[in-house]
């Protein structure tokens, strides 16, 4: 029986698609962007190279393969199954929303258009896509296992990420709620809670340390400078900090930081309204609610991201 059945490809509308979404043709559209001053050649090229890139992985995977395209809005109500090799043709943040509607299966990350998307997450290119896919069916794939992030609520519900989750309020107004972390626990008013896996912890949470360091610079010069977080992808571990916490009567500001594992997961109780969210990877459809009542355990995904490599 064969390993792999059917490729499928997750494509993103390019910004020529938005704005004929508003402006029905490409000269209504080229009319609107000439008044403000804009190149319209940038949108089209931009979207000819990439209808292309899809266009031409699809008609290649075709000769191998059973091949379906769905555009990323599907994803939360598309059933993939093990016999799926999946291929996604976009920018970084395409791979960060397809990872999380997986369970398992080889994940081949496209750069369509190299000399406008720097693409850390995107090894291959169109020209290259067929090889790795080859490689994929015939079991000679290399891999990174990425680690996801998972929180679980107490009715059930559960959300993963990929680069990260964001515990906090729809708004800029005060998150309240009770932190639990190695036997230790305490309240907190602050701007939410960043948790970060080792792929995301680059990204969001490298900003925490950029703005620690500045009031480092501007305010204690002699000090060095903190390091960046140093965790791989396939690391067994999440970083999590407090965004500006607030010490009152009610509040305390010592539990900020730490690492969660497998054996030290990190609880959240909600002492919020209505406007309490847990939202993933900066998504804020990708949210789950989390109003007063509700506790949150942040630990690590069973699920793993099998992104290819090579």
């Amino acid at each position: 029986m064969d390993r792999f059945e059917k490729a499928v490809i997750v494509t993103r509308p390019t910004r020529l698609q938005g704005l004929l979404s508003q402006y029905q043709t490409r000269q209504q559209a080229s009319f609107y962007l000439k008044r403000a001053g804009v190149d319209f050649k940038q949108f089209s090229g931009e979207h000819d190279t990439y209808q292309y890139a899809v266009e031409q992985i699809r008609k290649e995977l075709s000769r191998r393969l059973k091949v379906q395209v769905i555009d990323r809005s599907f994803l939360p109500n598309f059933l993939f199954t093990d016999k799926d090799i999946i291929i996604t043709i976009g920018i970084d943040g395409l791979v960060v929303n397809t990872a999380k509607y997986l369970s398992g299966q080889p994940l081949i990350a496209v750069n369509p258009d190299p000399e406008r998307i720097d693409g850390t997450l995107l090894p291959f290119t169109t020209m290259t896509t067929s090889q790795a896919v080859d490689r994929v069916l015939s079991g000679k794939e290399k891999y990174r296992q990425v680690t996801m992030a998972k929180a679980i609520l107490n009715n059930g519900q559960h959300l993963l990420a990929f680069n990260d989750l964001f515990i906090g309020t729809r708004s800029h107004i005060s998150a309240r709620y009770r932190i639990s972390w190695q036997n230790h626990q305490e309240n907190h008013s602050s701007s939410g809670i960043i948790i970060s896996t080792g792929i995301g912890s680059t990204g969001w949470m490298s900003s925490v340390v950029n703005m620690v360091n500045g009031w480092v610079s501007q305010f204690q010069s002699q000090s060095p400078p903190l390091p960046y977080p140093k965790l791989s992808w396939e690391d067994e571990r999440l970083l999590f900090v407090v965004r500006e916490p607030f010490v009152s009567k009610m509040t305390s500001a010592s539990l900020v930081s730490g690492y969660i594992t497998a054996s030290q997961p990190l609880q959240i109780e909600s002492q919020m309204d209505d406007a309490g969210v847990i939202f993933s990877d900066g998504i804020e459809t990708d949210f789950l609610s989390f109003a007063a009542g509700s506790i949150a355990t942040i630990t690590l995904s069973e699920q793993h991201t099998r992104l290819v490599i090579g």
